[in-house]
Parts: C-alpha cells; sequence; structure tokens
C-alpha cells in the first residue's frame, strides 16, 4: 500500500508538494510551484544547503533548487536520473499506489562469481529487490498497471526478476483490462546472467502482444538511459512512446558504436531529440508535466469523468450569414484556396478540439512536420486528428515543406489512424497540399508505396472517418487522407487531379493558361459536389480568418451531427458504406 511506499522516501513539505503536484487546474498543468526535497532511503545524496555542479552544463547548483525543480536543472534542463520510488510519487494520486511482487528477486542460475554477493549488497544499499517497481495506482483519477525501472540497481538492467515482474503486470492488467504505463532506465540485458536475460526480452514482448490485442493501451516513458535489450524489446512498443528531455536512447551504447566504426559520433546521437526527428517518439515531455500529459492521454482512452456526449441528441445549428457578392471563378478560388492567412489544419484542430496531445514519427524513419496529428476531445468525445499543415512565412513553409508530405508523414498519418481503429476512435482528417513532395529522398523511401498504403488501409478501418479539404487538394498527396465515409470541403477550396499550372504544362505544354485550366478541371467545391466525389459544401464567411470562429461553431455542429450518425454503424457497415462511395463514383 501507500504506506509501504513512504517507508522508502524522506519526506519534508510533503503535504505542499502533494498539492501541487495534484492541485493542477482543469488543462492539466500545475496552478503554482512548490518546493520538494525527498531523497531515497541510503541513496547518496547531498545534505540540505549544500552546492552539486551540474554535468551537463557545468554550473554550480544549490541543491533546494534543484530539488524544487523536479531534480533537473534550473539553468540547462538537465533532467538528473531519479529513483523509482520518488518517481511513482511523482507520478501517482496521493494513497493510490499498491505494489506489486514485491518480493521477487533475481537467483545466481549460472553461478557468476560474486554476482549473488553484489545483488545483496545492492538490497541493502538501495532498499531494492529489483531494478523495476511495479504495482496498481491512478493518475488524474485513471487506474492503471504502473512499472517503473531504477537504474540505481545494477543500472537498471533487466534479469529474470525484471523480466518476470514486468510480465506479470502486463498480464494483471490485460486480465483486468487496464492500461499500463512503463518508465523505462536501463542499461539493457543483464551479462551475469546470460541468457535467461536474453529471454526475458521475448518474454515481456509476447504479454505485450497479449495486451494489445486485447485492445488495451500501453505507454512507455523513456528517461535517460535507455539501451540495450530493454530498448530492444518493451520500450519501443508502446501505442504512444513519450520521452524525457535529453535521454540517451538507443540499441547499442554510445561508447560501442564509436569503437565499433571508429568514428566520433555527432553531437546529440542517441538523445531523446535525435529519436523524435527521426520518427520514434510521439512526445518529448519535461518531467514537471508528465503526470498531466499522461492524466490526458489516459482520459482520452478512459471512461472516467467523460461527459455522455449529446445524449439529448440535439444539435444546435449555426448560421453563417452571406453578403451578396458576385460569383467567384475557379482561378480566384485557387487563389483564396492558397492565400497565406488562410487558417490552417492546426487551426482547426485547436479551434475544435480540447485537449490536443500532437503525437510525431512514423516509427520507421522521421517525423514528417507537414502533417500533425494526435489525440484530443471534441466536446468530450475522444478522436484522433490529422492535417496537412502549411506555415504562414517563409521560416514556416520551409519548417512544413510548403504543406506537402514525404512518405514518414503518410505513414505517422496511417500510424495514428490504426491506432484509432485499435482504441475504437473516430479519425477527423483535414486536407491541405499542394500535393505529395516530389524529391530524390522522396522517391527512394517509397513515397508512392506511402501513399498506396494509405489508400488501402484507410478504405478498410473500421471506425468512422470523416475527411475536410480546407485548401488545396493536390492529387494523390490529398487523396491519401481523404479515403472517408465522408468528404467535406469548403466553398473555396480546391480538389484536383494536379494543380492547374501542372494540367496547363501536360495538356497544352504553357503553363501560363492555368487560369483557364481552373476553370475546365471542374476543382471547386460546387463542381465536386454535382459529380459526387464530395459530400457537403461548407460555406465560408465574407472574412474568413477574420470570422474563423463562426465556421468552427457551424463545422463542430455538423461533425457532431456526423459521429452521432456513425454510432449506431457496425464496423462492417462502416467499412461497406465507404467502398460503395467511391464504388459509385464511375
Amino acid at each position: 500500500m501507500r504506506k509501504e511506499l513512504f517507508k522508502k522516501i524522506k519526506y519534508l513539505s510533503l503535504d505542499k508538494r502533494m498539492e501541487q503536484l495534484n492541485g493542477a487546474d482543469e488543462d492539466g498543468y500545475p496552478q503554482k510551484e512548490q518546493n520538494m526535497r525527498e531523497t531515497v532511503d541510503n541513496e547518496p545524496c547531498v545534505p540540505d544547503g549544500a552546492w552539486i555542479k551540474c554535468d551537463s552544463c557545468g554550473r554550480m547548483l544549490y541543491y533546494e533548487d534543484v530539488q524544487a525543480n523536479y531534480d533537473c536543472c534550473p539553468n540547462c534542463n538537465k533532467h538528473f536520473r531519479i529513483g523509482a520510488y520518488k518517481r511513482i510519487h511523482m507520478l501517482v494520486d496521493p494513497d493510490s499506489f499498491e505494489e506489486w511482487d514485491e518480493e521477487i528477486e533475481s537467483v545466481n542460475r549460472l553461478e557468476f562469481p560474486q554476482y549473488s554477493e553484489k545483488i545483496k549488497n545492492l538490497q541493502d544499499e538501495t532498499g531494492l529487490k529489483d531494478a523495476v517497481i511495479c504495482g496498481r495506482a491512478r493518475i488524474k483519477g485513471y487506474r492503471l498497471a504502473l512499472a517503473v525501472m531504477d537504474n540505481q540497481f545494477l543500472m537498471g538492467s533487466m534479469g529474470q526478476a525484471v523480466g518476470e515482474k514486468i510480465t506479470r503486470a502486463i498480464e494483471r492488467a490485460t486480465r483486468h483490462k487496464m492500461p499500463i504505463v512503463i518508465v523505462t532506465t536501463s542499461g539493457g540485458a543483464r551479462m551475469q546472467e546470460g541468457i535467461i536475460s536474453l529471454m526475458q526480452m521475448a518474454k515481456v514482448s509476447a504479454a505485450l502482444k497479449k495486451h494489445s490485442n486485447a485492445g488495451l493501451l500501453y505507454v512507455t516513458v523513456l528517461t535517460d538511459p535507455t539501451t540495450g535489450g530493454v530498448t530492444a524489446s518493451f520500450a519501443m512498443l508502446g501505442d504512444i512512446i513519450l520521452a524525457e528531455p535529453g535521454a540517451l536512447i538507443g540499441f547499442a551504447g554510445p561508447r560501442v558504436i564509436e569503437q565499433t566504426i571508429r568514428q566520433k559520433l555527432p553531437e546529440g546521437f542517441q538523445r531523446a531529440e535525435f529519436l523524435m526527428e527521426k520518427g520514434f517518439i510521439d512526445k518529448i515531455v519535461p518531467r514537471r508535466y508528465m503526470r498531466q500529459v499522461l492524466g490526458r492521454i489516459l482520459r482520452v482512452h478512459g471512461k472516467k469523468g467523460q461527459p455522455d456526449w449529446m445524449s439529448d441528441g440535439t444539435i444546435a445549428e449555426v448560421e453563417i450569414s452571406k453578403e451578396a457578392v458576385e460569383p467567384k471563378t475557379a482561378w480566384e478560388r485557387v487563389e483564396l484556396a492558397r492565400e497565406a492567412e488562410r487558417p490552417t489544419a492546426l487551426d482547426y484542430i485547436n479551434g475544435l478540439c480540447d485537449r490536443f496531445v500532437e503525437f510525431h514519427g512514423d516509427r520507421l524513419y522521421g517525423n514528417d512536420p507537414a502533417i500533425v496529428g494526435g489525440i484530443a476531445f471534441l466536446d468530450g468525445k475522444a478522436v484522433t486528428v490529422i492535417g496537412q499543415q502549411k506555415g504562414r512565412n517563409t521560416k514556416e513553409n520551409i519548417k512544413r515543406n510548403f504543406g506537402m508530405p514525404n512518405p514518414e508523414g503518410y505513414r505517422k498519418a496511417l500510424r495514428l489512424m490504426k491506432q484509432a481503429e485499435k482504441f475504437g476512435r473516430p479519425v477527423i482528417c483535414f486536407v491541405d497540399t499542394p500535393g505529395a513532395f516530389c524529391g530524390i529522398g522522396a522517391e527512394e523511401r517509397g513515397q508512392g508505396e506511402a501513399i498506396a498504403r494509405n489508400l488501402m488501409e484507410m478504405s478498410d478501418l473500421t471506425v468512422p472517418i470523416v475527411s475536410i479539404v480546407i485548401g488545396e487538394g493536390g492529387s494523390g498527396g490529398a487523396l491519401a487522407l481523404a479515403v472517408a465515409n465522408e468528404v467535406w470541403m469548403l466553398e473555396n477550396a480546391i480538389y484536383s487531379i494536379l494543380s492547374p499550372e501542372g494540367f496547363a504544362s501536360i495538356l497544352w505544354k504553357d503553363s501560363k493558361r492555368a487560369k483557364e485550366a481552373a476553370e475546365v478541371m471542374k476543382i471547386t467545391a460546387g463542381d465536386l459536389y454535382q459529380l459526387g466525389v464530395i459530400d457537403q459544401v461548407l460555406e465560408e464567411p465574407a472574412l474568413l480568418a477574420a470570422d474563423f470562429d463562426l465556421l468552427i461553431a457551424e463545422l463542430k455542429c455538423k461533425l457532431k451531427k456526423f459521429l452521432k450518425g456513425m454510432e449506431g454503424c457496425s464496423k462492417e457497415e462502416l467499412v461497406a458504406m465507404r467502398y460503395e462511395k467511391f464504388r459509385k463514383i464511375y
């Protein structure tokens, strides 16, 4: 019980700290900061009032300031390593942690010299039986299974006791239909246990597969360091992977790599930021906000506190007043669709949704900023939102590649869609791209395959999908997010086989005839509605950027109505409906 946890930790100013840790505002962020001073029993520590040196920036730090800053350097934000019980205290609700399988400890089955004595000495020094603490708890009121590794015990290496405790925790979570969060810190497999340690990688991974097959959530939190067999098994298998800033994450350690290739590694190699850039981490979360972010994730996947969404079945319609204006030409709509001030996908996501948590990476190669996505609430209903994102100026457009996705962007989108399918969340896509990026790297990484895979997998997704063309809908690059049960378009958006300039160049060998091409291509919302390609045209205010709130209010009503209408459909009906929508375009 929690009293057992208290035995492991010394607390000063505990009541104030717990109030701060658990008294966050409605959005999940702390209302104010107060000091916390705590040390693990028998853990080497500096007495209160002493100075310590940060091994990252070299600054001398007052120890109380470090403690008050979640054991992070106040100058450079270096996240110092902390013990498992201390981390549990930072993460879970008061009086909610109950430890499991505390009695399990490693056995020297290989009769490795001095190993038994080393284990006994570490147990006496740290108060731990081995390198992981498992149990059940609540975070923000949501129940979960929790496993937290501790690098004080043989650098958090994974032996038979660690593997067995984590496996049992996963099995309990599966039986009781609970999510599981595993906080990793490890040097890898435990050498003194040889092949027995290696087998734990397969055992834990197999248990996680059963947990996943049951449709349950698994979140990993990667802390410094996470390497070796832990990285190559359960650390990288989370439905959602979070990491602390600056954490060392990799399979082989940096020293081993340098010795093998006889080259010096670049700065930042294998750090959390490097892993997120390469597409393997969803989000980097500072320690002070980890509990709040985990609470948001658990809320999306849980039931506690969610309102009875649209229980009365009523929807308040919103009308957008229209000024009498001359009909716009197709080219005028092209220009409006491309306006720099036109709201972007993130504008729609943040305007429509509450508590949006953005995730990153395709888990294969990289993170493409041209596609954004994550989880959020639409008036209390959990949804997955994905959008093609442009910038508002040159700097932002360069960062977002002018809204032209690479293969890793489409693979990130598909990963999030498959995650939504696992947890039964509807998918809302925002389409706004001149087209998929054309480049050497994109072709080398399989641009065509990535788009084709999206088309096929979206056609068979067993949750509702609605796609909204909010600006440009260019070619297959747009279609890769638009195989939906319904496709909507803003009235000044465009959706086409390619740009009018490209059309004119190919057919007429003259890109200057783009205006003429726009008229004959039938690319406006009105034209496409008549052709049966889209299902709904959304009226825009006369000044879209200025009256964006009006459009958001109308769009929210329409989305709620759409999702309410999909609630009674079976998985098979959703797939059949989507198939028929595209099958009848002839």
